[in-house]
């Protein structure tokens, strides 16, 4: 039984999701069985965009996965991700025992880059530089960036390592949307997109498609549908047991004390495309003014004394 463990951090989020009688609908239909967006709208009674609005805010809080399957062509398929809710106000003596650092990078505030064209960058309202233009990636407007893509390559970001002295990190996550990239877009592109924790690679995950055809539900009304719309939302985590993406452990090889947090100013989170890939497709990522989720870069560090 998978349980999901409150905390005086996470109980706001976890209950504005649940305060909602569809939502709290919607989990009891996926409690049976895992549904794409259109099965849950049809037993829901509501449109599509409303249902998988609120598919959204239960993803964000990780209360429902959703992941892609073959079938009648590829669809995303949601199904529930725990069993239940766990809440313990206090421990034994008293006082909490873990902390929370949450912090959202912006896509353009990269520390390094280096990208292969077909690549750009993208702000709300129009291109930052030239398409195609690596030199692109170093304008100082890039800290504008909703949506940048590269056929290889990599961006760097380097957080501030905001955890008290004398405490320690006991779990590091990093979340981002993302997706292969193709020219304009196709459904078929599997890309092996890898993650590294201060240069320790922890996870590397295959994306199925470059996702458009269908408006991203943040994306700009000036970008053309036949171009990337959206992505889907990957959490890399590392803790003492090993490296984990969207909860499902990927190795044991790198663990919570190889990335020497509390050794450096800064956590640095490294995306890209690896030189020996098997499908080396390229990569889109998404700002919180493109794609489906409303955020950038998001770190979410737990730590105790």
């Amino acid at each position: 039984m998978k349980s999901l463990q409150l905390s005086f951090d996470n109980m706001l989020s976890i209950s504005k999701a649940l305060a909602n009688q569809t939502r709290v609908d919607m989990l009891k239909i996926l409690s049976e069985k895992p549904h794409n967006v259109n099965e849950l709208k049809e037993k829901l009674g509501l449109p599509f965009s409303t249902t998988a609005s609120h598919v959204n805010k239960l993803e964000e809080v990780g209360l429902i996965v959703t992941e892609l399957v073959p079938g009648r062509g590829t669809q995303k398929v949601s199904a529930i991700n725990y069993d239940r809710i766990v809440m313990d106000l206090f421990s034994e003596d008293g006082r909490t025992d873990d902390y929370e650092l949450k912090f959202d990078m912006p896509i353009g505030d990269y520390h390094d880059c280096r990208v292969v064209p077909n690549c750009g960058l993208v702000a709300e309202d129009g291109y930052i530089g030239m398409q195609d233009d690596p030199r692109s990636f170093y304008e100082p407007e890039r800290k504008r960036a909703q949506l940048l893509f590269f056929r290889d390559g990599y961006v760097e970001y380097r957080f501030p390592n905001r955890i008290p002295y004398g405490y320690k990190a006991k779990e590091i996550e990093f979340s981002a949307e993302v997706c292969s990239e193709a020219p304009n877009y196709k459904m078929d592109w599997p890309s092996d997109i890898t993650a590294w924790i201060n240069g320790e690679e922890v996870g590397t995950w295959t994306s199925p498609s470059d996702f458009g055809g269908e408006r991203g539900m943040l994306t700009p009304g000036w970008w053309r549908t036949n171009y990337t719309q959206y992505g889907l939302l990957k959490q890399w985590k590392v803790t003492k047991d090993g490296c984990f993406i969207d909860g499902n452990k990927v190795t044991d090889a790198v663990t919570l004390d190889d990335l020497t947090i509390g050794d450096q100013p800064y956590i640095s989170f490294k995306l890209g495309i690896k030189d020996d890939a098997v499908n080396a497709r390229g990569m889109n990522l998404f700002g919180p003014q493109f794609g489906n989720y409303e955020q950038g870069i998001l770190l979410h560090v737990r730590y105790e004394e």
